[in-house]
């Protein structure tokens, strides 16, 4: 299939081929939601958790010989049986989910898809901002008639970074980095011409 492509300065547009495996997919819904849940739980930290035998300090050497001590068989002071031994069966916290690649992929390319079908997705020519200052960010935004957008890049200068920090629900990305909360978070998005066959050869 074939999308627009926005020269910024110019106002003209032009035409790019892209993959219909990355832009034309049918909306999954579930499929959506299994790798967004998956991976807002793999970034909770899961801090709770109890020491077992193997996290409790000491216990290298056998308190005592094995036999001839009238005391029972002790091997490590780290034992459960133990005062301030670790802790039997120590519950662990972990949120983890597991996606396979060609899930998150799929997944991917039906948010992509589902931003293009709905005009949320707009490909521009490649652009950078000469200073670092938010003003220049805004001016962009008038050109585009966009706001709650997260603006996608590849090998992006810090200024884009620090032109657009101040700004309320407007985010900027490398291809490399992108993710399905981000792309779901912001209504718009806007996607360089360079970061096209970046995203193109990662999720094809």
């Amino acid at each position: 299939m074939k999308i627009d492509i926005l020269d910024i300065d110019s106002k003209a547009k032009s035409e790019v081929e892209v993959l219909d495996s990355v832009f034309a997919r049918d909306y999954n819904s579930s499929l959506v939601n299994q790798v967004v849940n998956a991976y807002l739980a793999n970034n909770r930290a899961g801090s709770k958790a109890f020491k077992n035998r193997a996290a409790v300090s000491g216990g290298g050497k056998k308190p005592w010989a094995q036999k001839g001590s009238g005391r029972a068989r002790a091997g490590t002071i780290r034992s459960p049986i133990w005062r301030s031994g670790g802790v039997t069966f120590a519950p662990r916290t972990n949120f983890s989910q597991k996606v396979n690649k060609k899930m998150y992929k799929v997944a991917m390319s039906v948010i992509l898809s589902q931003l293009q079908r709905q005009g949320e997705l707009s490909i521009v020519k490649d652009f950078s901002f000469e200073t670092p200052k938010t003003k220049e960010t805004i001016s962009f935004l008038k050109k585009v008639v966009l706001d709650d957008v997260l603006i996608i890049g590849h090998d992006l200068n810090d200024n884009f970074y620090l032109s657009t920090r101040n700004l309320y629900h407007v985010g900027v990305s490398e291809a490399a980095a992108i993710d399905p909360v981000s792309l779901i978070g912001y209504k718009n998005v806007v996607l360089m011409e360079s970061a096209l066959k970046q995203i193109e050869g990662k999720l094809g």
